[in-house]
């Protein structure tokens, strides 16, 4: 299949949550935005019946590793994967090295991703000068640059005084803030759920309560700034309480979970396997329960991987040296649509939803939706693909995935990106990839 065709996606299921649409229609597309598929000229018809038709996936947490990390991940390879997973834009976490918190980095990084990366790359920056969580960053000329948020994740901002003066600051320039929420103090030196599985194991483990305790602090900052704070990767049901009951007062703090921590528990960890240790660790099944009760009710309007990839010889380790983090871009949509939308937890639109609409919201941005006249972004999903995960068939550079081997029902079958087919798996159309 040529690229810069003009498509018509004719009789596929169209889910746009964002629009209240969920009916079969035909979608137009033509110099790479959506038009009226009557006025597409010379089209190429795609027959889509079976399938699902989506606004493009969005994945607000992922790490490229580059600068810095390129043993691990590069734009190429990570932007490869987020096609190959259904995510047509990505949002680029900024603790790399050297640290996104200059114009310069961003401006580096939105450089490589035009060059050789095959989805849109999103850049997040630093809220604190190199994430060390003591001087604001210079949040201005950050946004200036191309930023959609700002964050330090992997670290959490402990200073109160300076979270709250981030958000009053980041408010003027309508960025939110996306936390890492763990206490240091209650988290210090552990490595697993503080649970059954850590104690017989003898594992030092990190509480529920480091999390749920900055959790609870954002939330109050939030309600003095009156802005945004998306608190990313919840694990535990402390955390999920206190957001619903944020929500339902009006404060602006949103949500994330990820596949991993909705997909699993702690018991994960009993044979000492590293590529079950990522931070916040996996919980034990209640609080799993409450995470899918989270995305039922609306608390948690985000479905975010947080891939963050490792090499084998960094995992491959005693336990205790290895680094915290999990791959998920290839396996996210897998995932979600057979633990949430086959065992009946959440219908199709709903996990559409936190792909899309969702993350859009949260980040304020011009996507999420199919709309004439918008650039022309589709994941395209087959709900009833069974198929096998297996690690080695991987685009990313790295391998550090807690599925491998799992049996999945449902995947991204094809992504578009600006009107042109990047990765598919459907018959007679071939990728970029």
């Amino acid at each position: 299949m040529k690229k810069g065709c003009s498509y018509i996606l004719e009789k596929g299921r169209v889910i746009d949550p964002q629009k209240g649409i969920d009916q079969v229609l035909d979608i137009g597309i033509e110099d790479g935005i959506f038009v009226e598929p009557g006025k597409v000229k010379k089209p190429v018809r795609i027959n889509l019946k079976g399938f699902i038709a989506a606004p493009g996936f969005i994945d607000m947490h992922v790490h490229l590793r580059q600068p810095g990390g390129t043993d691990k991940e590069t734009i190429k390879t990570g932007t490869m994967a987020a096609a190959a997973g259904g995510f047509t834009s990505i949002v680029a976490m900024p603790n790399t090295s050297p640290a996104a918190d200059t114009p310069g980095a961003i401006e580096y990084l939105k450089a490589h991703a035009e060059t050789s990366g095959c989805v849109n790359v999103l850049p997040a920056g630093c809220i604190t000068k190199n994430y060390e969580g003591v001087e604001m960053s210079g949040i201005g000329g950050l946004k200036k640059a191309g930023i959609v948020a700002l964050t330090d994740d992997g670290n959490c901002v402990y200073n109160n005084e300076l979270m709250e003066h981030v958000l009053v600051y980041s408010k003027t320039f309508r960025l939110p803030v996306l936390d890492h929420c763990q206490d240091a103090f209650l988290s210090e030196g552990g490595l697993v759920h503080d649970g059954f599985w850590g104690a017989v194991k003898g594992l030092r483990g990190i509480p529920s309560a480091s999390e749920s305790i900055m959790v609870a602090r954002d939330i109050i900052l939030a309600e003095v700034a009156n802005w945004k704070v998306h608190i990313q990767h919840v694990s535990a049901t402390g955390s999920v309480e206190l957001i619903r009951n944020a929500r339902k007062k009006g404060i602006q703090v949103s949500a994330e979970v990820t596949p991993h921590h909705i997909a699993l528990t702690d018991e994960c960890i009993k044979n000492f396997d590293t590529n079950f240790k990522m931070n916040p660790p996996l919980r034990g099944e209640d609080d799993r329960k409450k995470l899918i009760e989270g995305l039922q009710d609306g608390t948690i309007s985000v479905i975010a991987t947080d891939h963050a990839p490792h090499t084998i010889t960094d995992k491959m380790v005693e336990f205790a040296y290895a680094p915290f983090g999990v791959i998920g871009l290839e396996t996210a949509v897998s995932v979600c649509l057979t633990e949430l939308y086959h065992t009946g937890y959440l219908d199709l639109r709903d996990v559409v939803s936190k792909f899309t609409s969702g993350p859009a919201e949260v980040l304020g941005i011009d996507a999420g939706t199919i709309e004439l006249g918008k650039k022309a972004d589709v994941t395209v999903l087959n709900p009833d693909f069974k198929y096998t995960i297996d690690k080695e068939k991987f685009y990313s550079k790295s391998r550090n995935t807690p599925f491998n081997g799992k049996k999945v029902k449902g995947r991204a079958v094809a992504t578009i990106v600006s009107g042109k087919f990047v990765f598919s798996l459907i018959d007679g159309i071939s990728g970029i990839i």
